[in-house]
């Protein structure tokens, strides 16, 4: 699950991942088929503003975490969305944005209830209005993440340094008895 947070940190991965979105949901409504939600390299560089080379990179790790598809055509390269890893990713963030929810009724979320209109918790009520763009809310998420994915793996080795390897070193010598 860190891999992914890394991935959806970086805020040019995000504005690919949206134009991939834009290009899906499209393809979806015109065409009844998701397949055709294809995208060349050359219409990524000139939607974003970006260079070719940049493009290609920032692809390469979206596509190595499995959430964009590439279908090659002669030199030409066309990606499209994988949903899958953001479902994983949606589905591990859901009990984190419904955690203070306590609204007496069971619509599921704290993003639910803001759509529908229930008073939404303070916290959640003064986050909102201190949003500038919606995306400045996936923004904020994806930094958190990135932070908490770094702070979990620091803990991991910490603990793997101060409690396993002397455990692993005691045993080690008990056995050479």
């Amino acid at each position: 699950m860190a891999d992914i947070f890394d991935v959806v940190a970086d805020a040019t991965r995000r504005d690919l991942l949206r134009v991939l979105l834009d290009r899906y949901t499209a393809s979806d409504t015109a065409h009844g088929r998701a397949s055709a939600g294809e995208i060349s390299v050359g219409e990524i560089v000139e939607k974003l503003g970006l260079s070719q080379p940049t493009v290609s990179k920032h692809l390469k790790v979206l596509r190595d975490h499995d959430l964009v598809t590439v279908r090659e055509e002669g030199q030409h390269r066309y990606y499209s969305l994988d949903t899958s890893p953001l479902e994983d990713l949606e589905d591990w963030l859901i009990p984190f944005l419904s955690a203070d929810f306590d609204g007496g009724i069971d619509e599921g979320s704290t993003v639910f209830a803001a759509w529908s209109g229930v008073q939404v918790p303070e916290p959640f009520r003064r986050a909102a209005e201190t949003l500038q763009h919606p995306t400045d809310a996936g923004t904020a998420i994806g930094r958190r993440a990135a932070e908490a994915s770094i702070r979990l793996q620091d803990a991991q080795h910490d603990l793997e340094r101060r409690v396993i390897e002397p455990i692993k070193k005691k045993l080690g010598r008990q056995g050479d008895r």
